[in-house]
């Protein structure tokens, strides 16, 4: 039964993770990759920036559940910036850092289940959560998203739902995009989170474009970049030279997009490792099981 639930909730909460390229003229933006050494595989995110007289703006990618390690990186790139805006649906709420447990009761029920998808895939990845992480009390931090209530109405004038747009994305994967589910599960069923994980990076390093199709029009993406979009300017008016955008790498085909049409450029780009998985852990062998005793 868990085993069941736990290949329902990938399926769903994996096209969220799963991320994207956005071609521009002869140019490739990858703000996700899959690198391969001789000892490891890394799931990395990137750190694109773009230019605009003296204003810097980067598109600091995130993948929602990751290495520690991964986080603490973060933390401190987020210390060279004169602000950073973040992505969190109702994280206007926060105080110090922290959503206070009555904001938790505006929160739809595919919130919930999405939260419930994403705890239960970090146990099984042996991986940690961003909202446990990142260090959100920071006084650079200013909230750039939706609020629930503003989420929840466009959603409903649109007729969308999360679930809805997440099973929408594995659908419209193409094949090589997809995990093998054969050996997916044989991954699940053997408790080994490095197997886990090399099962499932390539569809999250290698999306082809999917999300990109349609994203800039739904509310999940679309609408919040807008938002996004519109709290940037209130920076760039304050005086702000140097802003970080830190949200799901998801968003960043079409945030790259919308920043070129304001007249920016594309002047930098450099990886941080999410995920690091040992290639010797991921393909070892179970070990036989003791034969167990006669009573």
């Amino acid at each position: 039964m868990k085993l069941r639930i736990l290949s329902t909730l990938l399926a769903t909460a994996l096209p969220l993770l799963a991320q994207d390229t956005v071609k521009k003229g002869d140019e490739m933006t990858d703000f996700i990759r899959v690198h391969h050494t001789e000892k490891n595989v890394f799931l990395q995110t990137g750190v694109t920036s773009y230019s605009k007289g003296d204003v810097k703006v980067d598109l600091i990618g995130a993948v929602h559940i990751a290495d520690k390690s991964y986080f603490e990186t973060l933390n401190t790139t987020f210390e060279n910036y004169d602000v950073v805006l973040f992505e969190m649906v109702g994280g206007e709420q926060m105080v110090d850092g922290k959503m206070p447990e009555q904001a938790g009761k505006d929160k739809e029920a595919a919130l919930d289940f999405l939260g419930t998808a994403f705890l239960m895939m970090e146990k099984a990845l042996s991986l940690t959560g961003q909202k446990d992480h990142i260090d959100y009390s920071k006084k650079n931090f200013v909230h750039a998203d939706l609020s629930v209530r503003e989420f929840q109405d466009l959603q409903k004038k649109k007729g969308e739902s999360i679930v809805g747009f997440a099973l929408a994305q594995h659908q419209n994967m193409n094949e090589k995009a997809q995990p093998d589910s054969m050996k997916l599960l044989h991954a699940i069923l053997s408790g080994n989170p490095d197997k886990l994980k090399l099962n499932l990076v390539e569809t999250l390093g290698n999306g082809d474009n999917q999300v990109g199709q349609f994203a800039g029009q739904s509310v999940i993406i679309g609408d919040r970049n807008q938002k996004c979009m519109e709290v940037l300017a209130k920076q760039m008016t304050a005086g702000k030279k140097k802003i970080g955008i830190f949200y799901g790498a998801a968003h960043f085909p079409d945030m790259e997009e919308r920043l070129i049409k304001q007249g920016f450029k594309k002047s930098g780009h450099s990886w941080i490792p999410a995920w690091t998985i040992d290639k010797e852990k991921a393909n070892a062998q179970p070990k036989p099981a003791e034969d167990k005793k006669a009573a």
